[in-house]
Formats: C-alpha cells, sequence, structure tokens
C-alpha cells in the first residue's frame, strides 16, 4: 500500500479520539437538548468539554465556540453572516487574498454579486500576504478583512500578528480561516484582535463532517453575525439543528490533544521533512514558496520537465500526494494560489503537495526517484 502523503487535504484519525467518537455513537447517544433525562444531561457535558476545549487551544471562551459542520460552513457564516450588518451600517468593502480556499472566495463573490466591493490582495512571490499592501487598501467602509493563517496548498504562514497590529485602531472585523494551522501553529490564533476563526477536525486527527466558528467578543460586542439557516435555535440562534455529540467530542478531545502535543508533533515533521527533501534532492525540485514561511509539515514544489499528473501515475503504489486543494480536484485547474504567486504555468503545471503527520510512515525515496526518472 502506497505512503499517504497528502495530510492537508484531511489526516488519520487518532486512536483516543475514534475511541471517543465510537462511544458517543454507541453508549452515550443521548440529544444534548434533551433536559428531563440523564442521556441528554451526559450529552450536554460531553458538548460543553468539547466548547472548553477548543476554546482553551486558542485562549477563547467557552461561550464564543459556535460548532458547524467544518471550516467550509465557518467561513460562509463568518463572512456571509456579516452581510446585514454591512448593508445596515453603510460599510460594503471586504479585503481578502487571491490566496484563499474557495469556501473563501465563492462567499466573496456572492457577496460582490449582492452590492459589496472585495478588494483581494494578491500575495509576495514567496506566497506571504505584506501588511502593509493590506494597510494601504483599508478603508472607512472596509467591513471585513479575511486572511487565511496557513495556505492549504503550499504551507506558507501568513503573517497574523502584524495584520493584527495594522487593524489595532479600525473597527473591520477580521475573519482568519485556520483550517491548516489550527491544531499545528496555534500561537498566533490567540491574539484578541481576531474576531472570526474557523476550524475543522478533520484536518487535526478528528473526524469528518464537524468544525467550529470562533466568535471573539470585543468587550461585551459579539460581531454581529446573522444565522444563514434557522430552526431550533441552537449554538445561539446561529446554527439550528441537533447537535452531532460524537463528532463534536472528537473535535474537542482532537483540539486538546493537538495542543497538548503540538512541540513533540513539529519535531517529527521536521525529522520527516530533512528525510523526504534529501531523499528528492537527486530531481533537483524547485521549491514554490518562500520555505522560511512554511509550517513543517508540509512542501509544494516542482520536478522540472515532468507534469505533475505523470508523477502521481508512475508513484501510484509508492506514495500518495496531490498537486492543489481536494476541494478542487475533480475538475482540475491550474493552482489559482501558485499563479497569483507570479510562477509560470509550466511550473504550476508541475507543482506537486507533499503533507505529512506524525502518523506518516518512511518512504523508499530511492525506489521512488528510480521510477520517476524512468519516465521523466
Amino acid at each position: 500500500m502506497s505512503v499517504y502523503l497528502d495530510c492537508n487535504a484531511t489526516t488519520p484519525i487518532e486512536p483516543a479520539v475514534l475511541e471517543l467518537v465510537m462511544k458517543f455513537m454507541a453508549e452515550e447517544f443521548g440529544n444534548s437538548g434533551s433536559r428531563t433525562h440523564e442521556y441528554g444531561n451526559r450529552a450536554k457535558v460531553a458538548v460543553q468539554n468539547a466548547r472548553d476545549q477548543v476554546a482553551k487551544a486558542i485562549s477563547a471562551d467557552r461561550e464564543e465556540v459556535i460548532f458547524t459542520s467544518g471550516a467550509t460552513e465557518s467561513n460562509n457564516l463568518a463572512i456571509l453572516g456579516l452581510a446585514a450588518f454591512g448593508e445596515n451600517s453603510g460599510r460594503r468593502h471586504i479585503i481578502s487574498t487571491e490566496i484563499e480556499h474557495k469556501a473563501v472566495l465563492e462567499p466573496l463573490t456572492f457577496l460582490r454579486q449582492r452590492g459589496f466591493e472585495v478588494t483581494l490582495l494578491p500575495p509576495e512571490p514567496g506566497g506571504y500576504i505584506d501588511p502593509d499592501r493590506l494597510m494601504r487598501a483599508l478603508r472607512p467602509d472596509t467591513l471585513l478583512v479575511s486572511v487565511m493563517q496557513v495556505n492549504n496548498e503550499t504551507g506558507i504562514i501568513q503573517p497574523l500578528n502584524e495584520i493584527c497590529n495594522r487593524l489595532i485602531d479600525h473597527p473591520a472585523y477580521l475573519h482568519v480561516d485556520a483550517a491548516q494551522g489550527f491544531g499545528k501553529y496555534n500561537g498566533p490564533l490567540r491574539n484578541p484582535r481576531i474576531d472570526l476563526v474557523s476550524v475543522t477536525a478533520h484536518k487535526i486527527y478528528g473526524p469528518k463532517g464537524v468544525g467550529a466558528l470562533i466568535s471573539r467578543r470585543r468587550g461585551f460586542d459579539r460581531p454581529p453575525l446573522a444565522p444563514l439557516m434557522f430552526g431550533g435555535g441552537q449554538e445561539r440562534g446561529l446554527r439550528p439543528g441537533t447537535l452531532p455529540v460524537h463528532l463534536i467530542a472528537g473535535l474537542g478531545l482532537a483540539a486538546e490533544l493537538a495542543d497538548k502535543e503540538a512541540a513533540g508533533r513539529q519535531k517529527q515533521c521536521e525529522e520527516y521533512r530533512f528525510r523526504l527533501l534529501k531523499g528528492l534532492a537527486a530531481l533537483e525540485p524547485e521549491f514554490n514558496g518562500d520555505q522560511e514561511w512554511t509550517l513543517p509539515n508540509t512542501v509544494n514544489l516542482s520536478i522540472p520537465g515532468l507534469d505533475s499528473e505523470a508523477f502521481m501515475l508512475a508513484t501510484k503504489g509508492l506514495i500518495a500526494v496531490s498537486n492543489g486543494s481536494a476541494c478542487t480536484s475533480q475538475s482540475y485547474q491550474p493552482s489559482h494560489v501558485l499563479k497569483a504567486m507570479g510562477l509560470e504555468l509550466e511550473r504550476v503545471k508541475s507543482a506537486l503537495r507533499f503533507s505529512w503527520c506524525h502518523f506518516t510512515p518512511p518512504v523508499d525515496w530511492l525506489e521512488v526517484v528510480a521510477t520517476v526518472q524512468n519516465v521523466r
């Protein structure tokens, strides 16, 4: 079986998390909204415990955690949920970046059609956003700034603390899509200037189908979000529906373990990165993005003279890698992220994303290189 090197798409589940999810599916199956018996009470306690675990990871309060189906829904709630306030207050300008995930770019396109003005900042050649460029784009009527924490394709870390510092005296809400950074690099997410944080469980060794939007208060005021769905009033009226207690419990434990074990996991990923780069050196790869700004579990590279599809076909059965975001891979188009970074089309077409984790087993890189050289 091939070695899985696509952890930015999704991760294997932690054994302890899997055990907890199964417990709440098979044994503790109560509805957390049921107040008349112990099954419901135990489910409610589990949800509140998970809320605390997610909140603690980024120094938030439990009341600021809104459970969702994942980062895509969280992004939509954060962005579209501010629309009515923006229209009523006359603040219809939004700033984001050209390298965001489609779960941010597509809601922004919808708001543009609704009359909002959207400024998309290009990245520097290294793949990160210049905070000074953001400041120059800022206007009195800017409602929202939405910048991802870590790019899903390149692993490039965005300068969130610098962006927060630039926004100290501006009322714009700051939203961060932290799908790739939460649980791996929590430090910047603890900055109290970040108003809205989108996270998901399946990128941090938890179950698919659950995530959260952290909606931080400014003093006593919550971001003025309006719900996208109605019925039931759960999650402070922002996300109605019966809570999936088993998934929420899994997210909570995954968040807690990721925070506690962050240093050890990072060291393992750094060591794995060293072996991977040493193993692929004979192919003379070109790195896409400034490697000084990259999380230790990701590398995006192009192999001169070899299309990415040819690489993946040749190495099938040895390693499993990707050539872009999993959310757009069904109809492959050249990466909008790499194009925004100014890379030539041929280099974009040969780009490959390798992403791993503390579970990833060793790879026989000599065999991989020999296989690739035979088709190059």
